[in-house]
């Protein structure tokens, strides 16, 4: 499995972005797929997740700001970034969870400038 990600950049505050990730090499869609970030000197830390049923999840920061969908069919997972404030600013990685097996992409920049 690989996951391709795309759509970090530079943005100022108050902008939005939509991050996209693309897996290839799975043949179900009975799996999570999720976006997590790390900013510098801090862990890795979930952002939001969404289920093979379009379940979410979101974390507290983020909620009312963020959204997370998919698309079964393409086997791509989207992140729709709006109001961004400088503390979003981070590596944002796509992760795709199939049974115990966590999968991650190469993650993409965003920056927040205030």
């Amino acid at each position: 499995v690989q996951l391709q990600a795309s759509g970090g950049g530079l943005v100022q505050a108050g902008g939005s972005l939509r991050l996209s990730c693309a897996a290839s090499g799975i043949i179900s869609s009975m799996y999570v797929m999720g976006w997590y970030r790390q900013a510098p000197g801090k862990q890795r830390e979930l952002v939001a997740v969404i289920s093979s049923g379009r379940s979410t999840n979101y974390a507290g920061s983020v909620k009312g700001r963020f959204t997370i969908s998919r698309d079964n069919a393409k086997n791509t997972v989207y992140l729709q970034m709006n109001s961004l404030q400088p503390e979003d600013t981070a590596v944002y990685y796509c992760n795709l969870k199939a049974l115990t097996i966590d999968y991650w992409g190469q993650g993409t920049l965003v920056t927040v400038s205030s």
